[in-house]
């Protein structure tokens, strides 16, 4: 397989991801950060919900299920990567609790991300491979915690745990929708009982905070689940919340904020400074996957945010690329406020704190740009084939939080 076309930066004209499914509104220009231009329009969520259509579509599924039958890689790997997990195993048993604790005294949230990453798994075998028992496993958990779970708490760190779990939640719940064992309704219900209300009180008030007190992917994680629930739920106003966000939000998640500073490097490849780089390259490549999700999930009910204000995200995960490859990139001295009274920091320099981390948010990238859109990703692809290739999930990354962020499997899922 080809990973790109030597210098190829734009093979062909994109139309926008909605203009592709049905006739929109046009776009008009407006300045950003940096120097750039900016989209902006206003914005309609979708008539009709695609379903599936979160992470993966039903072309995504079909394409997995084909491949690995046939035994094709990379799906094969992908796939063997899969059914390795412990995770994935149909004897996972739930442990749903009516309170999740995440910073602060009694922390427990990882009983809930590692059945979200159960029930995905498992979601994805019964989906791909067709197994009964994966598909059992799978609603069991997630019946069990819409039932169960009332409470998302702790510290500021409750935010974290409501946008990461929320949108996740929500994805293994996509995948299990039409399954006649799956309660919908009460996931529904749970998520925007419990979840919403966190991830929109973070976007609104900031915990009180400086509006750039917050990384960039504290606003991320929570616009992925309001954007999630939307899709779930269908709940036009909850995606529109989502998705006007990420073009135009106050806070550093929005596509100006996250990507400050643009440049185009020797070779002439396009590079976007991420928000986070400067504080270290774990959180930065996070970053990736949690933009990644908001984008991908868009882009399966006709929104493409992986294009907005040409194609900006692209620069950014081409920079963060190229620098956990081992090469060097620009950096403009980064300067935000912090706390209550937006005390003033600066980062002069890129951090190589956690340089060449790998987590499984790569694929998703590399498959769009370059084999969707059919356009020279060439760090991406570098960072996608020679560091990370096959994708796992959660448990093939490390046992802390962090192995979680993402739901992974990308190979399998996303290969083209």
């Amino acid at each position: 397989m080809s990973r790109t076309s030597p210098h190829e930066h734009l093979r062909r004209t994109e139309l926008s991801r909605r203009g592709l499914l049905r006739t929109a509104g046009g776009l008009t220009a407006a300045l950003a950060l940096g120097g750039a231009t900016m989209a902006t329009t206003a914005h309609a969520a979708p008539s009709t919900f695609t379903h599936p259509g979160m992470l993966h579509n039903a072309g995504d599924i079909n394409r997995a299920k084909v491949r690995v039958a046939a035994g094709t890689d990379p799906w094969l790997s992908g796939w063997n990567r899969l059914t390795a997990n412990s995770h994935s195993q149909s004897t996972w048993t739930n442990r749903a609790t009516a309170t999740i604790i995440r910073g602060g005294t009694g922390q427990n949230y990882s009983l809930l991300y590692g059945d979200i990453a159960a029930a995905y798994q498992n979601a994805l075998r019964w989906q791909v491979g067709g197994t009964e028992a994966n598909a059992v496993c799978a609603a069991n958990i997630l019946n069990a915690w819409s039932t169960t779970l009332t409470t998302v708490t702790g510290n500021a760190d409750r935010f974290l745990a409501a946008g990461l779990y929320g949108w996740q939640f929500a994805n293994a719940c996509e995948l299990m929708r039409d399954y006649d064992g799956f309660d919908l309704a009460a996931a529904q219900e749970m998520l925007a009982g419990v979840f919403y209300p966190l991830n929109n009180s973070f976007l609104t008030n900031h915990n009180d905070a400086c509006i750039t007190n917050y990384w960039a992917n504290w606003d991320l994680c929570n616009m992925a689940s309001i954007l999630a629930i939307g899709i779930l739920n269908g709940d036009s106003s909850k995606y529109d919340q989502a998705v006007t966000y990420f073009k135009s939000g106050a806070g550093n998640g929005s596509i100006a904020h996250a990507v400050p500073y643009l440049y185009t490097d020797s070779d002439g490849y396009a590079l976007g400074q991420w928000q986070e780089s400067g504080r270290d390259q774990g959180h930065t490549v996070m970053g990736m996957g949690q933009m990644g999700a908001v984008c991908e999930m868009a882009w399966n009910q006709g929104d493409d945010l992986y294009s907005y204000d040409d194609k900006r995200f692209m620069k950014a995960a081409q920079y963060v690329a190229k620098y956990n490859i081992g090469d060097d990139v620009p950096f403009t001295t980064y300067t935000w406020g912090s706390g209550t009274t937006c005390a003033s920091n600066s980062q002069t320099a890129i951090s190589d704190s956690s340089r060449g981390q790998v987590r499984p948010v790569w694929a998703m990238l590399h498959f769009h740009y370059n084999r969707r859109l059919y356009l020279d990703d060439k760090y991406i692809s570098a960072m996608y084939y020679d560091l990370v290739a096959p994708e796992g999930g959660g448990g093939d990354y490390g046992s802390d939080s962090g192995g979680y962020d993402q739901l992974g499997f990308g190979t399998l899922m996303y290969a083209k």
